[in-house]
């Protein structure tokens, strides 16, 4: 069951992922949801590069997660994302959900960078 999961995942982010191409005035934002944790990168793919990664393990974060529900720890990872996003001046992004629906910890991780500032 966990491995069909998985594959339909997939399956999902490699359809959107054929449309969907981060470029250097409009990078993609790549969020990855483990059981426990949430990461979110910002990536040009042009050149193949991560500009910004934030994760729920990042240094600055990890001790003001602790005792927070995951849905809130995604938000506040989202808001640090977009500070760190606007300090590179980068202003727009396309969202990438990886195969995840758009809903719990996904969306409040969007919903809180379009908060702070960025635009997707």
């Amino acid at each position: 069951m966990l491995q069909d999961k998985r594959n339909a995942r997939l399956r999902r982010k490699r359809r959107i992922r054929k449309r969907m191409n981060g470029s250097t005035e409009r990078p993609r934002l790549s969020v990855y949801r483990s059981a426990l944790h949430i990461y979110a990168q910002v990536i040009d793919d042009e050149s193949g590069r991560t500009l910004v990664g934030v994760s729920s393990l990042t240094k600055e974060l990890r001790d003001g997660l602790a005792g927070l529900k995951k849905k809130q720890a995604a938000a506040k990872v989202g808001e640090e994302l977009a500070r760190r996003c606007k300090a590179l001046n980068i202003d727009k992004v396309v969202f990438d959900r990886n195969g995840y629906r758009f809903h719990g910890r996904v969306s409040a991780l969007a919903e809180a960078a379009r908060k702070a500032g960025l635009q997707f």
